[in-house]
Protein backbone atom coordinates (compact mmCIF):
# COMPACT_ATOMS: atom_id res chain seq x y z
CA UNK A 1 0.00 0.00 0.00
CA UNK A 2 2.54 2.62 0.84
CA UNK A 3 4.17 2.05 -2.96
CA UNK A 4 0.98 2.79 -4.68
CA UNK A 5 0.40 5.80 -2.49
CA UNK A 6 4.06 7.15 -2.84
CA UNK A 7 2.89 6.65 -6.62
CA UNK A 8 -0.22 8.02 -6.53
CA UNK A 9 1.23 10.80 -4.97
CA UNK A 10 4.09 11.78 -6.95
CA UNK A 11 1.94 11.09 -10.45
CA UNK A 12 -0.49 13.73 -8.35
CA UNK A 13 2.17 16.40 -8.11
CA UNK A 14 3.67 15.47 -11.01
CA UNK A 15 -0.07 16.53 -12.69
CA UNK A 16 -0.07 19.71 -10.21
CA UNK A 17 2.97 21.14 -10.94
CA UNK A 18 4.44 19.63 -13.96
CA UNK A 19 6.74 16.11 -14.54
CA UNK A 20 9.53 18.03 -14.35
CA UNK A 21 9.04 19.54 -10.72
CA UNK A 22 8.12 16.74 -8.64
CA UNK A 23 10.25 16.89 -6.00
CA UNK A 24 12.65 14.01 -5.54
CA UNK A 25 12.35 12.65 -1.66
CA UNK A 26 13.52 9.03 -0.72
CA UNK A 27 10.99 7.05 -0.23
CA UNK A 28 11.72 5.65 3.14
CA UNK A 29 11.02 9.36 4.01
CA UNK A 30 7.64 9.61 3.08
CA UNK A 31 6.76 5.93 3.75
CA UNK A 32 4.97 5.98 7.52
CA UNK A 33 2.68 9.36 5.94
CA UNK A 34 2.18 7.74 2.48
CA UNK A 35 -1.27 7.75 2.57
CA UNK A 36 -1.99 11.22 3.71
CA UNK A 37 0.76 12.73 1.51
CA UNK A 38 -1.06 10.98 -1.09
CA UNK A 39 -4.64 12.40 -0.10
CA UNK A 40 -3.21 15.94 0.14
CA UNK A 41 -0.98 16.09 -3.38
CA UNK A 42 -3.95 14.82 -4.92
CA UNK A 43 -6.85 17.15 -3.31
CA UNK A 44 -9.68 18.42 -5.47
CA UNK A 45 -12.38 21.07 -4.75
CA UNK A 46 -15.76 19.77 -5.53
CA UNK A 47 -18.31 21.76 -6.62
CA UNK A 48 -21.15 19.60 -7.72
CA UNK A 49 -22.49 16.98 -5.08
CA UNK A 50 -24.46 14.11 -4.54
CA UNK A 51 -28.13 15.12 -3.04
CA UNK A 52 -27.65 13.08 -0.04
CA UNK A 53 -27.64 14.52 3.73
CA UNK A 54 -24.64 15.35 5.69
CA UNK A 55 -25.26 14.08 8.74
CA UNK A 56 -25.02 16.97 11.55
CA UNK A 57 -23.03 15.04 13.74
CA UNK A 58 -20.54 14.29 11.07
CA UNK A 59 -19.53 17.81 10.76
CA UNK A 60 -19.26 18.86 14.08
CA UNK A 61 -17.02 16.08 14.85
CA UNK A 62 -15.03 17.03 11.79
CA UNK A 63 -15.03 20.84 13.43
CA UNK A 64 -13.55 19.08 16.44
CA UNK A 65 -10.88 17.93 14.30
CA UNK A 66 -10.05 21.01 12.67
CA UNK A 67 -10.24 22.83 16.14
CA UNK A 68 -7.44 20.72 16.56
CA UNK A 69 -5.07 22.53 13.85
CA UNK A 70 -2.34 24.99 15.14
CA UNK A 71 -3.32 28.41 16.74
CA UNK A 72 -1.12 31.52 17.08
CA UNK A 73 0.44 31.27 20.76
CA UNK A 74 -2.57 28.76 21.62
CA UNK A 75 -5.04 31.71 21.15
CA UNK A 76 -7.81 30.08 19.70
CA UNK A 77 -8.68 33.02 17.43
CA UNK A 78 -11.28 31.10 15.01
CA UNK A 79 -15.07 29.83 15.46
CA UNK A 80 -16.75 27.40 13.04
CA UNK A 81 -20.63 28.82 12.49
CA UNK A 82 -22.36 25.73 10.59
CA UNK A 83 -25.05 26.44 9.40
CA UNK A 84 -28.44 23.83 10.06
CA UNK A 85 -31.38 26.06 9.25
CA UNK A 86 -32.45 26.05 6.23
CA UNK A 87 -34.10 29.48 5.94
CA UNK A 88 -30.49 30.39 7.31
CA UNK A 89 -28.69 29.07 4.68
CA UNK A 90 -30.78 29.60 1.88
CA UNK A 91 -30.43 34.03 2.78
CA UNK A 92 -26.54 33.63 3.42
CA UNK A 93 -26.32 31.30 -0.24
CA UNK A 94 -28.52 34.10 -1.28
CA UNK A 95 -25.15 36.83 -1.15
CA UNK A 96 -23.48 34.76 -3.71
CA UNK A 97 -26.08 33.85 -6.12
CA UNK A 98 -23.86 34.96 -8.42
CA UNK A 99 -21.78 31.55 -8.59
CA UNK A 100 -25.15 29.21 -9.74
CA UNK A 101 -23.19 26.15 -8.61
CA UNK A 102 -23.70 27.23 -4.58
CA UNK A 103 -27.17 26.83 -5.00
CA UNK A 104 -27.01 23.22 -4.77
CA UNK A 105 -24.38 22.98 -1.80
CA UNK A 106 -25.91 20.31 0.94
CA UNK A 107 -23.62 21.78 3.79
CA UNK A 108 -22.31 25.37 4.67
CA UNK A 109 -20.11 26.04 7.32
CA UNK A 110 -18.79 29.85 7.71
CA UNK A 111 -14.88 30.40 9.28
CA UNK A 112 -14.70 32.83 11.28
CA UNK A 113 -11.78 35.08 13.20
CA UNK A 114 -12.56 35.58 16.58
CA UNK A 115 -10.40 38.56 18.72
CA UNK A 116 -13.57 39.34 21.16
CA UNK A 117 -12.99 35.87 22.87
CA UNK A 118 -9.55 37.58 23.66
CA UNK A 119 -10.22 41.19 24.49
CA UNK A 120 -13.36 39.24 27.03
CA UNK A 121 -10.36 37.63 28.42
CA UNK A 122 -8.65 40.64 29.38
CA UNK A 123 -12.15 41.93 31.01
CA UNK A 124 -12.17 38.89 33.07
CA UNK A 125 -8.84 39.33 34.12
CA UNK A 126 -8.21 42.92 34.40
CA UNK A 127 -5.65 42.91 32.49
CA UNK A 128 -5.24 46.09 29.39
CA UNK A 129 -5.36 44.92 25.80
CA UNK A 130 -1.96 46.28 24.68
CA UNK A 131 -2.03 45.00 20.77
CA UNK A 132 -5.14 46.88 19.27
CA UNK A 133 -3.54 47.02 15.89
CA UNK A 134 -3.64 45.46 12.58
CA UNK A 135 -1.82 42.21 13.82
CA UNK A 136 -5.23 41.40 16.03
CA UNK A 137 -6.52 40.70 12.54
CA UNK A 138 -4.11 38.79 11.18
CA UNK A 139 -3.77 36.92 13.99
CA UNK A 140 -7.29 35.85 13.59
CA UNK A 141 -7.50 35.43 10.07
CA UNK A 142 -4.80 32.88 9.73
CA UNK A 143 -5.91 30.92 12.49
CA UNK A 144 -9.12 30.78 10.74
CA UNK A 145 -7.67 30.08 7.62
CA UNK A 146 -5.71 27.03 9.23
CA UNK A 147 -8.82 25.26 11.01
CA UNK A 148 -10.51 25.79 7.46
CA UNK A 149 -8.11 24.04 5.63
CA UNK A 150 -7.55 21.33 8.78
CA UNK A 151 -11.49 20.78 8.00
CA UNK A 152 -11.02 20.56 4.46
CA UNK A 153 -8.38 17.22 5.00
CA UNK A 154 -10.41 15.74 7.57
CA UNK A 155 -13.72 15.80 5.64
CA UNK A 156 -11.74 14.60 2.76
CA UNK A 157 -10.45 11.86 4.84
CA UNK A 158 -13.97 10.53 5.12
CA UNK A 159 -14.52 10.50 1.52
CA UNK A 160 -16.58 14.16 1.72
CA UNK A 161 -15.35 16.97 -0.51
CA UNK A 162 -15.53 20.74 -0.23
CA UNK A 163 -15.00 24.09 -1.88
CA UNK A 164 -13.64 27.47 -0.19
CA UNK A 165 -16.37 30.74 -0.92
CA UNK A 166 -14.21 33.61 -0.55
CA UNK A 167 -17.17 35.79 -1.78
CA UNK A 168 -18.61 35.60 1.15
CA UNK A 169 -16.56 38.43 2.06
CA UNK A 170 -17.99 40.99 -0.46
CA UNK A 171 -21.16 40.91 1.98
CA UNK A 172 -19.40 40.55 5.11
CA UNK A 173 -22.03 42.90 6.93
CA UNK A 174 -24.78 41.07 5.57
CA UNK A 175 -22.91 37.71 7.25
CA UNK A 176 -22.25 39.57 9.91
CA UNK A 177 -25.90 40.62 10.77
CA UNK A 178 -27.19 37.05 9.70
CA UNK A 179 -24.85 35.13 12.22
CA UNK A 180 -25.17 37.95 14.85
CA UNK A 181 -21.17 38.06 14.33
CA UNK A 182 -19.90 40.75 17.65
CA UNK A 183 -17.48 42.77 17.81
CA UNK A 184 -14.31 41.98 16.79
CA UNK A 185 -15.34 38.70 15.15
CA UNK A 186 -15.41 38.83 11.03
CA UNK A 187 -16.03 36.27 8.22
CA UNK A 188 -13.33 34.66 6.57
CA UNK A 189 -14.70 32.07 4.41
CA UNK A 190 -17.37 30.23 3.67
CA UNK A 191 -17.28 26.35 2.92
CA UNK A 192 -19.42 23.65 1.17
CA UNK A 193 -18.97 20.20 1.79
CA UNK A 194 -20.81 17.53 0.54
CA UNK A 195 -20.82 13.95 -1.16
CA UNK A 196 -19.27 14.69 -4.69
CA UNK A 197 -21.29 13.84 -7.56
CA UNK A 198 -18.13 13.31 -9.46
CA UNK A 199 -14.19 12.73 -9.10
CA UNK A 200 -13.35 16.27 -9.92
CA UNK A 201 -10.14 17.55 -11.39
CA UNK A 202 -6.32 18.45 -9.88
CA UNK A 203 -5.96 22.45 -10.42
CA UNK A 204 -2.49 22.72 -11.85
CA UNK A 205 0.09 24.66 -9.99
CA UNK A 206 2.40 27.56 -10.24
CA UNK A 207 6.03 25.47 -10.59
CA UNK A 208 7.67 24.77 -7.61
CA UNK A 209 10.52 26.78 -8.71
CA UNK A 210 8.40 30.34 -8.92
CA UNK A 211 6.68 29.99 -4.96
CA UNK A 212 9.27 27.58 -2.97
CA UNK A 213 12.37 29.73 -2.25
CA UNK A 214 15.87 28.55 -0.36
CA UNK A 215 17.25 31.03 2.31
CA UNK A 216 16.35 34.28 0.33
CA UNK A 217 13.12 35.24 -1.92
CA UNK A 218 14.02 34.96 -5.89
CA UNK A 219 12.01 35.77 -7.89
CA UNK A 220 13.76 36.84 -11.05
CA UNK A 221 12.05 34.26 -12.98
CA UNK A 222 8.88 35.12 -12.78
CA UNK A 223 7.45 36.11 -15.88
CA UNK A 224 9.63 33.34 -17.56
CA UNK A 225 7.49 31.10 -15.04
CA UNK A 226 4.08 32.37 -15.47
CA UNK A 227 4.34 32.17 -19.40
CA UNK A 228 5.19 28.67 -19.05
CA UNK A 229 2.71 28.06 -16.52
CA UNK A 230 0.05 29.85 -18.50
CA UNK A 231 1.03 27.49 -21.39
CA UNK A 232 1.10 24.09 -19.77
CA UNK A 233 -2.19 24.83 -17.29
CA UNK A 234 -3.65 26.05 -20.82
CA UNK A 235 -2.67 22.86 -22.65
CA UNK A 236 -4.52 20.64 -20.01
CA UNK A 237 -6.96 22.65 -18.56
CA UNK A 238 -8.68 25.60 -21.01
CA UNK A 239 -10.60 28.18 -19.26
CA UNK A 240 -14.33 27.10 -20.80
CA UNK A 241 -15.40 31.22 -20.71
CA UNK A 242 -13.55 34.74 -20.51
CA UNK A 243 -13.89 37.11 -17.73
CA UNK A 244 -14.78 40.60 -18.12
CA UNK A 245 -15.31 40.68 -22.46
CA UNK A 246 -17.47 44.06 -21.83
CA UNK A 247 -15.04 45.59 -20.56
CA UNK A 248 -11.88 43.69 -21.94
CA UNK A 249 -13.19 42.50 -25.21
CA UNK A 250 -11.56 40.10 -26.83
CA UNK A 251 -14.43 38.04 -26.80
CA UNK A 252 -12.41 34.83 -28.09
CA UNK A 253 -8.88 36.23 -27.13
CA UNK A 254 -6.91 33.31 -28.63
CA UNK A 255 -4.19 33.74 -25.75
CA UNK A 256 -6.71 33.31 -22.79
CA UNK A 257 -4.90 31.80 -19.94
CA UNK A 258 -4.47 31.80 -16.32
CA UNK A 259 -2.45 34.58 -15.47
CA UNK A 260 -4.81 36.97 -18.06
CA UNK A 261 -7.57 35.63 -16.52
CA UNK A 262 -6.39 36.75 -12.65
CA UNK A 263 -5.38 39.85 -14.19
CA UNK A 264 -8.57 40.33 -15.56
CA UNK A 265 -10.15 39.58 -11.89
CA UNK A 266 -8.43 42.21 -9.66
CA UNK A 267 -8.64 45.17 -12.53
CA UNK A 268 -12.03 45.20 -11.09
CA UNK A 269 -12.43 46.36 -7.67
CA UNK A 270 -13.87 43.96 -4.97
CA UNK A 271 -14.43 44.18 -1.21
CA UNK A 272 -12.90 47.21 -1.63
CA UNK A 273 -15.11 48.30 2.03
CA UNK A 274 -13.82 45.28 4.07
CA UNK A 275 -11.50 47.68 5.52
CA UNK A 276 -14.08 50.01 6.66
CA UNK A 277 -16.66 47.02 7.89
CA UNK A 278 -13.54 45.84 10.10
CA UNK A 279 -13.27 49.39 11.68
CA UNK A 280 -16.68 49.22 12.50
CA UNK A 281 -16.13 45.83 13.87
CA UNK A 282 -14.00 47.48 16.37
CA UNK A 283 -10.69 47.05 14.99
CA UNK A 284 -7.40 49.54 14.65
CA UNK A 285 -5.45 48.70 10.96
CA UNK A 286 -2.65 50.76 12.34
Amino acid sequence: MTENDLARMRAALALRFGDADVPSAQDRDLAAGAGTLAAIASRRSHRSFEDRPVPLALIETLAAIALSAPSKSDLQQRDIVVIDDAELKARLLALVSDQAWTAAIPRLLIFCGNNHRQRRIHDLRGHPFANDHVDAVFNAAVDAGIALQAFITAAEATGLGCCPISTIRNHAQEVSDLLALPDHVFPVAGLAVGWPAGAGDISQRLPLAATVHLDRFDNAGTGDAIAAYDKRRADAQPYASQRGTERFGQAEARDYTWSEDKARQYAEPERADFGAFLVKKGFRLT
